[in-house]
């Protein structure tokens, strides 16, 4: 099920009396929904899986924090999740994940301690702390990375696609 964000435009007869009584505007409001996708969910191409592609730059590497955009997440991500699942990332809570590296092929890395989690970030941007992946395996600016969410085993899978794009 795909996940999109349900906005309150207009307030009922009783939001709006209640707004005037105390002298305030009716704030507008937006709610995590699932609806009912109209295309089947992309299937991953098993030689070319990496949905989110990405160049590294320096502030990727300083902060440990990889910025993901709200499509990104939207698109590749939240789909494979419960409802639930977003919601309790939306209410502010990081969630922890499991990464695997997989820029060696033949021996895939498993990253998952407090430093490996997604979080929200500012104006509709998520962050994903990737600081033990960067440090481990040798990320510099300039490299393309890719990633993709695994909902077999859900967790993010990560490989450097080419160093020093």
């Amino acid at each position: 099920m795909k996940k999109t964000y349900y906005y309150k435009f207009l307030p009922t007869k009783a939001e709006e009396e209640a707004a005037k009584a105390s002298n305030t505007p009716f704030q507008i409001t937006r709610e995590l929904v699932e609806i009912r996708d109209l295309y089947p969910t992309p299937v991953l191409d098993p030689f070319n899986p990496w949905q989110i592609k990405k160049v590294v730059t320096d502030a990727d590497i300083l902060t440990g924090k990889l910025v993901l955009s709200h499509q990104e997440v939207f698109e590749y991500v939240f789909r494979y999740w419960t409802l639930e699942m977003c919601n309790y990332l939306l209410a502010g809570n990081k969630f922890y994940a499991v990464i695997w590296d997989h820029t060696n092929d033949k021996n895939p890395v498993r990253y998952h301690n407090e430093k490996i989690y997604l979080e929200q970030g500012p104006q509709d941007t998520y962050m994903l702390r990737w600081l033990d992946l960067v440090q481990n395996s040798s990320i510099n600016p300039s490299d393309e990375i890719g990633f993709y969410w695994q909902s077999r085993s859900g967790t993010f899978q990560f490989k450097v696609l080419r160093r020093g794009f």
